[in-house]
């Protein structure tokens, strides 16, 4: 089903694996489309609770595969055909996604990382906006999501020196969730993905969706959004099982409904 990536679930996780070591998990169209494909799954499946995107090897992902552009293809048609729909897939998924970012993130892989709602990153990462370098400006969305993780300033710092940034000043400056030490990084991605698989998911996925609005909605339009998030949040039934688990004065066990 899948060349560029592996996929699979496990206890309530979706694993996505980029799985090109040998060229860093580069870009191609192929996983452009397969990464596509399997955050569609994850979405869909009463199964999948969180989704951990990771890379295969020693990098996370390098950006896109110089060698394999078509040249027959100007850039912003390969952004609007390959990169642009991939974005918009995560971006429209309302289950958390966790970035495992296990070694260098550059370019549209650091794109890829900032996309997601969490980046647990290996003490031995790093991310590298290097775009600047090649003479070209960041894609894949980068822009806009750095700007609302780190803040204008940083953003603009990171994208016009295009310089390693190290997995401690990444936490520094927010852009890591959580930095992992690399005997520790499978015991803590699994605990960690873990207890966010276990959270009311359908409340996190409405968290999602109004976190998002705030950017473009008055005060007011913005309550009335809420009211109404408010309102399907209580009707499932992990709303009706936390009042009870709060009742009773015992953990809550969500079912994701």
């Amino acid at each position: 089903m899948y060349e560029t990536i592996t996929y699979r679930v496990e206890n309530g996780i979706a694993w996505l694996t980029l799985n090109r070591p040998d060229k860093l998990n580069a870009f191609t169209s192929q996983m452009n489309s397969e990464i596509k494909k399997a955050i569609k799954a994850s979405a869909g499946s009463d199964d999948v609770r969180a989704i951990i995107i990771t890379g295969e090897g020693r990098a996370f992902c390098s950006g896109q595969d110089l060698s394999e552009v078509d040249e027959s293809k100007h850039l912003g048609q390969v952004l609007r055909e390959d990169y642009g729909p991939m974005m918009q897939q995560i971006a429209g998924c309302e289950k958390p996604i966790i970035a495992a970012v296990n070694g260098v993130a550059a370019g549209a892989g650091f794109s890829l990382a900032l996309a997601c709602d969490f980046r647990l990153v290996s003490e031995n990462a790093s991310f590298i906006n290097a775009f600047v370098n090649i003479g070209l400006i960041p894609d894949s969305g980068n822009l806009y999501y750095l700007t609302r993780i780190v803040g204008h300033a940083k953003a603009l710092e990171l994208s016009l020196l295009g310089e390693k940034v190290s997995a401690s000043e990444a936490k520094s400056i927010g852009l890591a969730t959580k930095v992992i030490g690399v005997g520790e990084w499978n015991e803590q991605l699994k605990a960690f993905a873990g207890n966010i698989a276990a959270k009311p998911t359908k409340a996190i996925g409405l968290i999602k969706r109004y976190l998002e609005a705030t950017y473009h909605l008055t005060l007011d339009e913005y309550l009335t959004e809420e009211a109404e998030g408010q309102r399907i949040a209580g009707l499932t039934q992990d709303f009706a099982e936390g009042v009870a688990a709060f009742t009773e004065k015992r953990k809550a066990q969500f079912i994701g409904k």
